[in-house]
């Protein structure tokens, strides 16, 4: 009979899933993330129905509990995805700092542009 952890869990992770297969075929997410989550998920659920696997990964590795080995891969993949995102916020602001240059040059410009304009008016004018 399964808990009501499970249950939960099993659900969740479906739920999920189909969450992140609908944000990629909007074009809201890249196929390698889809991938990387899928499996996230996957894991999740396949470790909900068979909760004694975590002991065999444990001894094979060399951790002393199922648990501990749960956390300590959380934990490593928790560090990845920061630092995936750090990563993404860097290249993000060096993209936005290039733009607002971009656009404080071209503001500049039409500036210029304008006072030469108005200078030529008020010559016309005399």
């Amino acid at each position: 009979m399964m808990e009501l952890y499970q249950i939960i869990s099993i659900f969740i992770g479906t739920i999920t899933i189909i969450m992140c297969i609908l944000r990629f075929r909007d074009g809201q997410m890249s196929l390698g993330m889809l991938l990387l989550w899928i499996l996230i998920w996957f894991v999740i659920i396949f470790i909900s129905i068979f909760p004694n696997t975590t002991n065999y990964f444990a001894l094979y590795t060399g951790i002393g509990r199922g648990l501990d080995f749960a956390l300590i891969l959380g934990i490593l993949l928790s560090f990845y995805l920061i630092f995936k995102m750090y990563t993404k916020i860097e290249i993000i602001e060096e993209e936005l700092t290039e733009l607002v240059r971009e656009l404080a040059i071209q503001q500049n410009n039409i500036k210029k542009d304008n006072k030469k304009d108005k200078d030529i008016s008020k010559k016309n004018i005399k």
